[in-house]
């Protein structure tokens, strides 16, 4: 797997003054930590984003995004996002602002 600067940089423009985010080499691409969890991720396999179990239905609906699958295993809660949903500013950041919301609920690490 290789990352994807593009996207990364899409990324982080849209994550530039969020207090408490930390960025990390995973899963062969680039994450990033947002108080201690995993907020979302980039690679050349898509944007990776953690909605929560329950949260994730909205998503889905989307035309460009699918659940996460590891190892043949669905990943409640985690979704992946192809280029023609983050792609889109206004979908991006949608996505963005789901998962942030749900990493705020989370205890602080």
């Amino acid at each position: 797997m290789a990352r994807d600067q593009g996207l990364e940089e899409l990324i982080e423009a849209e994550l530039e003054d969020l207090q408490g985010l930390v960025r990390k080499r995973m899963f062969g691409g680039l994450a990033w930590m947002l108080d201690g969890h995993l907020l979302c991720g980039a690679s050349d396999r898509g944007m990776l984003l953690r909605l929560g179990k329950g949260n994730d239905g909205w998503a889905l609906e989307i035309d460009g995004v699918a659940a996460m699958i590891m190892s043949g295993r669905r990943m409640e809660g985690w979704v992946r996002a192809g280029p023609d949903a983050y792609g889109d500013d206004a979908l991006r950041q949608r996505l963005l602002n789901g998962a942030i919301a749900f990493v705020r609920t989370l205890p602080r690490e």
